[in-house]
């Protein structure tokens, strides 16, 4: 019995995501009382199993080969399954990314098994995994139990474990090189150049700190005030949806169920009311900061700390501090 995390990597770098699904790999080795093994995919992995080795995990499996250098649905698929043929676990997480959602499918078919995407939580009830995925845009959350035996196999949500929360190890995990076999000649696909994001393209996912403005910012001439204040704390922007649709910000600075989905250390949220569709996309950032004149708005309920006042005298204070 184990929970096996695959991670992903691209060019001899992390996703970001890798590291919040082995978090959520060690809450659940937890409640089932097993090992954490993490699993690394690629060629020339070497440098980054011994990152993961340096987290507190059981252990690291590599699987290192030349046709993993780059990614192929066929190549990961077959990778992963010898992988779970060799090292038989409980249950198999993966970052819920495009990568895992175009081969992850393929793999858990091939062994007649159901896959559970975008999972954001994992409990043990009576000795079963019980998985909690959001349903309705977040409106309702629905208990899964995966039926059969295992492995079970599931993917995790962005935001919702929090990779900082992963401990280092006392000592370094065992590393150990997994003996897998992929023939070239069934890979279909002939991968070119990674797709490359536009020109001034911002990863929300990356940012430590966002400020976010909603209707409440008014009208697009006040948004420069928004910038000012995120130039000021070392942070993006970013909007809720009715800022993006109506052009007052490109989409790539939209965040919510229809956006990108964040996790930052602060995420300050400037006349935004807290619609459900908004939250599901920021609930997971670590301190929550609003800024509404409406004392009944949804986002207080989630919020760290709440600020009853018109926007436009607070931001203006914040930033004239922050610039002393």
């Amino acid at each position: 019995m184990s929970v096996l995390v695959v991670s992903e990597q691209a060019g001899g770098a992390w996703h970001g995501m890798s590291f919040e699904t082995i978090a959520a790999g060690a809450e659940a080795a937890a409640a089932l009382g097993c090992p954490l093994q993490v699993a690394v995919l690629g060629s020339g992995v070497a440098g980054l199993a011994a990152e993961a080795a340096a987290k507190r995990v059981s252990e690291v499996v590599v699987i290192d080969d030349p046709a993993l250098a780059a990614y192929t649905p066929d190549g990961f698929a077959a990778a992963v399954r010898q992988a779970v043929e060799q090292l038989n676990p409980t249950l198999v997480l993966f970052p819920h990314t495009y990568q895992v959602r175009d081969f992850a499918p393929k793999l858990t078919a091939g062994l007649g098994k159901a896959f559970l995407s975008d999972a954001v939580g994992i409990a043990v009830d009576d000795g079963k995994l019980v998985f909690v995925r959001r349903l309705f845009q977040g409106k309702l959350n629905a208990d899964v139990t995966p039926a059969g035996d295992a492995p079970y196999f599931a993917s995790i949500q962005s935001g919702v474990f929090r990779a900082d929360a992963l401990p280092d190890g006392g000592a370094p995990a065992p590393v150990r090189n997994l003996d897998v076999v992929i023939d070239p000649a069934q890979i279909r696909t002939r991968p070119e150049a990674p797709f490359q994001e536009a020109k001034g393209a911002v990863d929300l996912t990356a940012a430590e700190i966002i400020v976010s403005v909603g209707r409440g910012i008014k009208d697009p001439e006040n948004i420069p005030l928004a910038v000012e204040l995120a130039q000021a704390l070392g942070g993006e922007l970013a909007a809720s949806r009715p800022i993006c649709d109506n052009g007052w910000l490109p989409l790539e600075r939209q965040v919510g169920s229809s956006g990108q989905t964040v996790s930052p250390n602060l995420y300050l949220a400037l006349g935004i009311s807290g619609a459900i569709q908004h939250v599901v996309g920021m609930k997971g950032a670590k301190t929550i900061v609003a800024i509404n004149k409406d004392e009944g708005a949804p986002i207080f309920e989630i919020a760290d700390y709440g600020i009853v006042a018109d926007l436009f005298e607070v931001v203006p204070a914040l930033i004239a501090a922050l610039k002393e």
